[in-house]
C-alpha cells in the first residue's frame, strides 16, 4: 500500500532545511505569505502549477520535492547530559554523538581521577588522536617519550605508536580529545 505524502509538512521541512522563513519563500516565489502558511497547515491543497511556483522560490523541481527524504537532520548540539558515558571511574570518558550514523571521528570529554591511568599496558590502534588539557595535569607516554601536560597544553600523535595516559596530580584532570577513525 502506497503512503500519501503530507505536502504541507513536507514543504515546511524543506523550507526550514533551506533556512527560509515563510515570508522569504513567499517573496522569492512571488506568492503571498498566507498561501505558504495555508499550504503548510494543509488547509489548502495546491495545484501542481501553484506548488511548482512555490518550489521555484527554493529552487527545487517537483520531482525533487516528491522524492526528497526530509528525515530529521543529524543532531549537532549536545548538552552535557547527552554525552554517552563509555568509561568508568577512575577514568571517565564521555562520547559526543555516539548514535550519529557513519561518524568519522570520536570526540571525547575525558576525566582522570588523581592517580588514574589507562592501564599498565600501552595501547595502540590505527589512526590519530589529539587533545587539549582543560584542567589538572596528565602524564602522556607516546612510545619512549613521556611528558606531563598542564591546563592549556595539547598533544597530537599517531595512535599506531604505543601510548598511555596517567594523572600524576592530586586533582581531577579533564581533557577534550578527538580521534580518527572512531575507536568508540
Amino acid at each position: 500500500m502506497a503512503s500519501t505524502l503530507d505536502v504541507g509538512s513536507h514543504l515546511r521541512a524543506i523550507r526550514q532545511l533551506h533556512g527560509l522563513s515563510q515570508r522569504e519563500l513567499a517573496k522569492r516565489a512571488g506568492v503571498t505569505n498566507g498561501m505558504i502558511s495555508l499550504i503548510e497547515q494543509n488547509r489548502v491543497s495546491p495545484s501542481v502549477s501553484s506548488l511548482k511556483k512555490v518550489l521555484d522560490g527554493i529552487p527545487m523541481s517537483l520531482a525533487e520535492f516528491f522524492t526528497m527524504d526530509v528525515a530529521l537532520p543529524p543532531q549537532v548540539f549536545y548538552s552535557a547530559d547527552e554525552l554517552t558515558p563509555i568509561g568508568t571511574p577512575p577514568v571517565e570518558l564521555f562520547l559526543v554523538a555516539a548514535r550519529r550514523p557513519q561518524r568519522a571521528m570520536s570526540v571525547l570529554r575525558e576525566r582522570y581521577a588523581p592517580g588514574a591511568d589507562t592501564g599498565p599496558e600501552m595501547m595502540s590502534h590505527p589512526g590519530e588522536e589529539g587533545g587539549i588539557v582543560v584542567r589538572g595535569r596528565i602524564e602522556v607516554t607516546i612510545g619512549s617519550t613521556t611528558r606531563v601536560l598542564a591546563a592549556g597544553d595539547a598533544y597530537y600523535f599517531s595512535t599506531a605508536v604505543p601510548h598511555r595516559f596517567r594523572n600524576p596530580g592530586d586533582e581531577d584532570c579533564e581533557i577534550i580529545s578527538a580521534g580518527t577513525p572512531p575507536t568508540f
